[in-house]
């Protein structure tokens, strides 16, 4: 099954425009398997090539990376702890400890089944079967009540950079915050929280980050925040090149936003909505301005759809237009969106696609490439798109080199490309630009396994300067493998 739209939008939301002049087609990536309710996927960062899909209901499954594959093995089954009887309610998170490969930890996000509060618990593999969770491992990190049944919020990733466990919370249900939790700094709720899983302070089973905003403070607020301010961040994540936190925090009756969130920051709901101001009663007792809030990166409004789903940071190899710009979406219309922000210039947002699926969720398997998890049971992918003047498909690379992502990225005046050997081989990295047209050539010659570097200048092969733009790097192995990234060079 694929789903082809081809479209030509221009929407003007508050203060900054989007367009959308595109052809793109997403794909089921997995056609032989079905899930309930998918809305998380992960992949266990063990070099193993296996996708684990969360189904709200309780049940992780797992699968090799495979398009053909036509068997899912039930990894965890929580069913009976977990209460998904509420639309935002049930298993909502899946995060693989950093060194999963040697402790087989990993972490997941539920509400509980009895009294009405969320679990952060850790579990471990089976020793005996890698493709089985141990059910009676749990082992109950963090627990906090949830005064309603909705905004549960649920996202648990590890920091790329720091290896802290990052929760997204969800200001506490009903509708505009009736109990103002999210300015409260006293409370968990309407925050992110980033803490240390691998220590233990008193009663606690976690530490706090000697480096959170709130650590050691003596106004009584939680250490354990990281910034607040949110109303329910359903999906963030990091970038693995910049390491910024992205987050879709879903609106309330007008507009819905994307965040890029930074330490300490506060992100104004429920005194803002958007960049608009909501400042509802009971929680009317500040003005409504922008002193010490951080206002979203990007917004649209209700007339584009009711409720963001947050995505990724493109890095995969498939689609190299897409490198480096955020892929989101909104569960209620369907559409998909780029967006391009490099934290100095005005964000662009494109719209990539009208779906008409309800998108749960995103997520990237170790290759970095892109999923979507739809209700209607599957998964997505975008189908690979192919680059003027490079024939080969970065669908062929073998698990035999890694391409990383170059260095500075904006760069000027040169960049770095790094790349990894998995097995020796004949190596070609090609430059070109947006029109496919070849630039230069960095290196071509035979390399032995272990990691390496090759830098560009910014010239061609006469030496003379090339005008800013967009370039793409791509890396061939033997003359048989290729990838493909894509870079800018800024003057």
């Amino acid at each position: 099954m694929k789903t082809k739209i081809m479209l030509m939008v221009c929407v003007f939301p508050f203060i900054m425009n989007s367009c959308s002049n595109a052809q793109n087609e997403l794909k089921m990536a997995f056609p032989n398997l079905s899930f309930t309710r998918p809305l998380d996927l992960e992949h266990a960062g063990d070099g193993t090539n296996r996708i684990f899909v969360v189904e709200q209901r309780g049940v992780i499954s797992v699968f090799q990376n495979d398009s053909n594959v036509t068997q899912k093995k039930i990894f965890l089954d929580i069913q009976d702890r977990v209460n998904d009887s509420g639309n935002e309610q049930g298993l909502l998170g899946l995060a693989f400890h950093p060194d999963y490969e040697n402790n087989g930890y990993f972490y997941v996000n539920y509400t509980a089944s009895n009294l009405n509060r969320t679990e952060i618990s850790r579990f471990s593999v089976s020793p005996q079967n890698p493709d089985s969770a141990d059910k009676n491992s749990e082992f109950q990190i963090l627990s906090y009540s949830q005064p309603y049944s909705n905004h549960n919020g649920g996202k648990v990733a590890f920091g790329p950079a720091d290896g802290y466990l990052y929760i997204g919370v969800g200001d506490g249900g009903s509708g505009g915050d009736p109990q103002c939790n999210a300015q409260n700094l006293k409370i968990l709720l309407g925050s992110i929280l980033r803490i240390d899983v691998n220590t233990n302070i008193g009663n606690q089973h976690y530490g706090i980050p000697p480096d959170n905003p709130f650590a050691g403070n003596t106004q009584g607020y939680r250490e354990e925040i990281y910034a607040y301010g949110l109303r329910n961040s359903w999906r963030f994540s990091f970038d693995p090149v910049t390491n910024w936190l992205w987050v879709g925090d879903v609106g309330q009756n007008a507009y819905e936003e994307v965040d890029v969130v930074e330490s300490g920051g506060n992100y104004g709901w429920n005194i803002y909505e958007g960049f608009h101001c909501y400042n509802a009663p009971p929680c009317q007792t500040q003005p409504c301005d922008t002193t010490g809030k951080i206002l979203p990166v990007w917004e649209y409004s209700h007339g584009l759809g009711i409720s963001v789903t947050g995505g990724y940071v493109y890095r995969g190899p498939s689609v190299p237009e897409l490198e480096g710009k955020y892929i989101y979406a909104d569960y209620g219309s369907g559409r998909i969106w780029s967006l391009a922000y490099d934290g100095m210039n005005p964000p662009t947002n494109t719209l990539l696609m009208d779906s008409n699926l309800l998108i749960s969720s995103f997520g990237v398997d170790q290759n970095k490439e892109l999923y979507i998890c739809a209700f209607d049971g599957k998964i997505y992918r975008f189908k690979p798109t192919a680059v003027t003047g490079m024939r080969k498909s970065s669908l062929e690379t073998p698990q035999s080199f890694q391409l990383g992502q170059n260095f500075p990225n904006p760069f000027n005046p040169d960049t770095t490309i790094p790349f990894r050997m998995e097995v020796p081989g004949m190596v070609d990295i090609q430059i070109f630009d947006i029109n496919g047209k070849h630039i230069k050539t960095l290196l071509n010659e035979r390399k032995d396994y272990g990691d390496y570097q090759v830098v560009w200048d910014g010239t061609d092969e006469n030496g003379h300067f090339q005008p800013s733009g967009v370039y793409f790097y791509k890396i061939t192995l033997d003359q048989k493998y290729s990838e493909i990234k894509r870079m800018a060079l800024v003057k």
